[in-house]
């Protein structure tokens, strides 16, 4: 039985592993240089990704259905959750760990040094710091927040918009981004450009300029302004092999098609858990060969959709929410159907042009140059 772990990073995975440790019996220590600070981000997910452990007051929204636009709007019949940020840190309380507010500049094996010089040691440490910089394709986004009566006409009629491909940029050979709209209580709502994947990503400066274009003039009673900027790869091409043992966005978590990774890190906690109540290494439980495989083909996925035209790339999505909700779900939410994911793959690249086609199938073979040894090595 482990006699003691430490998790550097209280971000929403860091603190997640922490609440479930503690309530596992196992000692924790939690260590960040400002474990209370307030999240500013917003979080959402496909509700079915969710473990039964979330408390209900983390959420903000949830709804059966979310619209898509590629040429035309369109629905998703797959329910879709608006995490209520501040309700969520709540949630997730780490009382009964031993928080520790400081900076890890060092991480040895179950040694921890922090920048103050102090040491700490456990049996076992989890690296939940997020992907930390690194060169890499980004997701940016630029977004505000605004009352119910401002984000209707965009709506038109649905409860939210997960991708609305119309407009964005007026250069049809300029990178797209598409308008991304949620409730998140209280009558308020977020409406945000965003620039699903780029290398280079968009700037912020650009997507505010294209968001103010596609409402016809900014709201004039914006509540507070939401940037979105981070890198769509984990840190390492092949977190598996990480030392220490990293998790959440740090630790690959992150999809690369779609920049999501908090469902996935709450939904794979006790996996975690239990082997490290156990003594045992997580990386056999999360990490085994059919998901690696699955993340080696997400990379090429989104190798691939860099090299989409904008009209390819609204082409590629409208097939994508084309499929039925299974196959859907096996390439955005489950890490571990290989079968599923290159299923999903192949029935998108059947829907598609055949210059699309073509394009998708040079951009996955291709070795990109952020992806570091990734492909085509072994799992």
């Amino acid at each position: 039985m482990s006699s003691g772990v430490i998790v550097a990073g209280a971000g929403p995975a860091g603190r997640a592993l922490v609440h479930r440790l503690v309530r596992a019996g196992v000692p924790v220590t939690l260590v960040d240089p400002n474990p209370e600070r307030v999240w500013r981000s917003t979080f959402a997910c496909w509700s079915d990704e969710l473990p039964d452990w979330i408390d209900s007051a983390a959420f903000a929204a949830r709804m059966d259905r979310i619209g898509v636009a590629g040429r035309g709007l369109e629905e998703v019949a797959r329910g879709y959750t608006v995490f209520d940020t501040p309700g969520l840190q709540r949630s997730l309380s780490v009382d009964g760990a031993h928080v520790v507010a400081s900076r890890v500049s060092e991480i040895d094996g179950a040694r921890v040094h922090l920048d103050d010089g102090t040491v700490l040691t456990a049996d076992a440490v989890v690296d939940c710091r997020g992907a930390l910089p690194h060169d890499a394709p980004r997701q940016t986004a630029y977004g505000v927040v605004v009352d119910e009566a401002a984000a209707a006409p965009v709506l038109e009629g649905h409860q939210a918009l997960l991708m609305d491909w119309r407009g964005g940029a007026e250069d049809r050979r300029a990178l797209p981004s598409f308008l991304y709209v949620v409730p998140l209580g209280g009558g308020e709502y977020l409406l945000e450009e965003t620039c699903l994947a780029g290398y280079p990503a968009l700037g912020l400066d650009e997507l505010q300029r294209r968001l103010e274009n596609r409402l016809g003039g900014m709201p004039t009673d914006i509540r507070r302004v939401e940037h979105v900027a981070f890198p769509l790869t984990g840190s390492s091409p092949q977190p598996w092999r990480d030392r220490p043992f990293c998790f959440g966005a740090a630790g690959g978590f992150k999809n690369p098609t779609t920049g999501y990774s908090v469902a996935t890190s709450l939904m794979c906690t006790d996996a975690v858990v239990a082997a490290l109540a156990a003594g045992q290494d997580p990386t056999r439980a999360l990490w085994p060969t059919a998901t690696r495989a699955v993340h080696n083909l997400r990379l090429r996925g989104l190798s691939a959709l860099l090299r989409l035209s904008p009209s390819q790339t609204v082409a590629f999505f409208e097939a994508f929410f084309a499929m039925p909700i299974p196959a859907q779900r096996a390439y955005l939410s489950d890490r571990g159907d290989l079968t599923g994911t290159m299923g999903a793959m192949t029935r998108v690249i059947k829907a598609v042009d055949m210059r699309t086609r073509t394009v998708v199938a040079r951009g996955a073979m291709a070795k990109p140059s952020w992806a570091g040894d990734t492909a085509g090595t072994p799992l």
